[in-house]
């Protein structure tokens, strides 16, 4: 991943979906040569020089002041995670010249689990912006029981199996929604940490083995993720809809905790015990057959 070229593919693809209309400007000429705005419209409408803007989008964002940022911004309509991005783009290339490193994987806080396995009653696992797994209480584990095969590469990851393994699209049954969520979070992480390899390699095996993620990869779109619904197709308990919540972890940064529930008396409560049921039974049988191996 180049920043430069980010940059420059992330601002030329919001400006192309702000019509001059849209941004309060008269639409001179039948035969506009770009479907957006053009460079001059968005230049005019930060206050900037045309020159100027030109050198921001060729991805030269080091040294733009917080005012330019925000001008910018506001000139293409961002939202709040596209906002975001471009200051984690402008961050990025300013400390281009670091070296590259290797996110260290090291054991989470024995505080952490603790907060994690008392969540007795929703399913609830912390992963890293990577989208790896890195723990999940019992009902998590039982929640996302295909990702933890024996076969499954380590550690385990939710964007890796939802593009590469066959029964991805089964277990995600609202598909577009959710690859072009994936997509979204490991774009936005890609902004945050571009010298982690292990995020860079993960992108490339997908932009590779995968032509849907290369095709969303390629819209360069972000988003938060904070709260939501999510639906399953689970080969237990069939489809379930459940409502999430993820908290960042201030005392570690790049993690996230992501708890799920169900509105008391609905059918996605029903399945939420369903699911507790056979993660019990699936406990008691390995137990047994620890024991019997014995």
């Amino acid at each position: 991943m180049s920043t430069q070229s980010d940059i420059r593919e992330f601002l030329a693809s919001r400006r192309a979906k702000i019509t001059p209309q849209q941004a309060g400007l008269p639409a001179y000429g039948a035969n506009r040569r770009v479907p957006g705005l053009r460079r001059e419209e968005v230049a005019m409408l930060a206050g900037v020089s045309v020159d100027y803007y030109i050198r921001l989008e060729r991805g030269h964002l080091a040294g733009a002041s917080e005012e330019v940022l925000d001008a910018i911004a506001h000139a293409l309509q961002l939202d709040e995670a596209e906002r975001a991005h471009l200051y984690d783009l402008a961050r990025a290339v300013a400390r281009r010249r670091a070296r590259r490193t290797k996110r260290t994987r090291g054991p989470l806080p024995d505080s952490v689990l603790r907060v994690l396995h008392s969540m007795t009653d929703s399913p609830a696992f912390i992963r890293n912006g990577r989208l790896d797994i890195l723990a999940t209480n019992r009902l998590g584990r039982a929640l996302y029981a295909p990702l933890f095969t024996d076969d499954a590469p380590q550690p385990v990851n939710v964007a890796r199996f939802q593009f590469l393994n066959p029964h991805g699209r089964d277990f995600f049954p609202d598909w577009e929604q959710s690859l072009n969520t994936t997509v979204a979070l490991l774009r936005t992480e890609a902004g945050r940490a571009p010298g982690d390899s292990d995020l860079t390699g993960l992108i490339g095996e997908l932009v590779t083995r995968s032509e849907e993620f290369r095709t969303a990869w390629a819209k360069h779109n972000v988003r938060l993720h904070h709260t939501g619904r999510k639906a399953f197709r689970h080969p237990a308990v069939g489809e379930i809809t459940l409502d999430f919540d993820a908290m960042e972890l201030p005392a570690h940064p790049g993690l996230t905790l992501t708890a799920y529930s169900a509105g008391p008396r609905t059918s996605d409560h029903d399945a939420l015990q369903l699911l507790a049921a056979w993660a019990a039974t699936e406990d008691a049988s390995a137990a047994a057959g620890h024991t019997a191996s014995r």
